[in-house]
């Protein structure tokens, strides 16, 4: 199976994600917009997991390439693409499938959990609660003919599916100690404290106590989506 990533800073990348691809042996390529990768061919790949990132969806005019990154994750889809979006991501399949994208009425960020909803269930998840890491201050409206899948006291919709085989998720599932070091470092001015933003102490000692949960929960999501997808020849 071809997987290809889309990636937006250095220091947003797939964290636990990659470790499940290489533990499959799965054919993995990205295309990294801060470096002006190309993007790929619809045609070779499987799979699009579209990552975070501190920009907006409409934020074209400073970075210009969110134009044509619209424009080929809507191709996907149309394509019956297997397609994940995580953060960012998330938001811009929402906004590819004709939702508003705008400002949370709370930034959400560190460990908080979200309620997991029945349509969810068919990933096997053991919970309806699962305390999960975010980092947003964006939301999106639930696209048309989508299910939402989770919610939290901060954000309504922090989840949802699309035609079974498109997953958007506002958190990160695929979180790793490194990962979330390296959003304290490039993104720490906004931990101005509330009652939905964590201190950078407070996301470091929460952190190992959720880990193994969250990855298990990642890991069912990709083995569900696994087994929807059809494999380019």
């Amino acid at each position: 199976m071809k997987i290809h990533y889309f990636q937006h800073v250095p220091f947003e990348g797939l964290g636990y994600i990659e470790t499940w691809i290489n533990e499959k042996g799965f054919e993995l390529s990205a295309t990294r917009f801060y470096e002006n990768d190309k993007l790929p061919d619809i045609q070779q790949i499987d799979w699009l997991i579209v990552m975070g990132g501190p920009m907006g969806v409409d934020d074209e005019d400073q970075y210009p390439w969110l134009k044509a990154e619209k424009e080929f994750i809507k191709k996907a889809i149309d394509a019956n693409k297997t397609v994940l979006g995580i953060c960012l991501g998330a938001q811009l399949i929402a906004d590819t499938l004709g939702a508003a994208i705008y400002q949370s009425k709370f930034k959400e960020i560190g460990w908080f959990p979200v309620e997991v909803f029945e349509a969810t269930h068919k990933f096997n998840f053991p919970q309806n609660k699962i305390t999960v890491f975010h980092w947003h201050g964006d939301t999106f409206d639930l696209p048309e003919d989508a299910t939402l899948a989770a919610s939290s006291r901060a954000c309504i919709n922090q989840a949802f599916r699309f035609k079974q085989n498109v997953v958007g998720l506002q958190f990160h599932l695929e979180a790793t100690i490194e990962s979330i070091e390296a959003m304290i470092e490039n993104c720490g001015d906004e931990l101005m404290p509330n009652a939905f933003i964590q201190s950078a102490d407070q996301i470091r000692n929460y952190a190992p106590n959720y880990f193994e949960e969250n990855h298990e929960a990642m890991q069912l999501i990709l083995e569900h989506l696994e087994s929807l997808t059809s494999v380019a020849v």
